[in-house]
């Protein structure tokens, strides 16, 4: 896993990892929204692989992030690459953090009942508005995940 360590390819001075995972965070929303298109064309069966896939795969790249942080030193190393001060760095991790969390729990909520709803029969139908109010709470999370991911990989490595 060297790789992941060797100097990334936005020209920030991050790994390798960071700027993959950065990629990937700041291309989510749009994917997510081509999935949540699906749905309004009415390709169901797609727009729930579509979700699925995409929520697995943000799974693996967080697990691949944290792995590359802990393996690369913590965040204590990476702050050291950024010219502002370690607390305001770190409240702001905390924040994305919780924002982070608070999404992929809301994300698989809505995932799972989808799906849920979709076998039992109710989705499409009667739980259509309440899946549709649970999707865009989802998708909102996730932007601001990653626009909040964005500016930790930009206060890490271009401040």
């Amino acid at each position: 896993m060297e790789y992941m360590f060797q100097p990334g390819f936005l020209g920030t001075g991050a790994p390798f990892f960071m700027d993959a995972v950065t990629l990937v965070v700041a291309l989510l929303p749009l994917l997510v929204g081509l999935a949540i298109l699906l749905a309004k064309k009415g390709r169901i069966s797609l727009h729930s692989a579509s979700q699925w896939f995409l929520f697995a795969f943000s799974v693996i790249i967080i697990g691949y992030f944290e792995y590359g942080v802990r393996a690369g030193g913590g965040f204590e190393t990476f702050v050291k690459s950024s010219s502002l001060s370690r607390s305001s760095l770190f409240y702001f991790l905390i924040f994305h953090i919780i924002v982070s969390i608070l999404t992929v729990l809301w994300w698989s909520f809505t995932i799972i009942s989808g799906t849920l709803d979709y076998r039992r029969g109710t989705l499409p139908g009667k739980r259509s508005s309440a899946h549709r109010k649970l999707g865009y709470q989802s998708a909102w999370g996730i932007f601001a995940t990653s626009l909040t991911g964005i500016w930790v990989y930009l206060l890490l490595f271009v401040y």
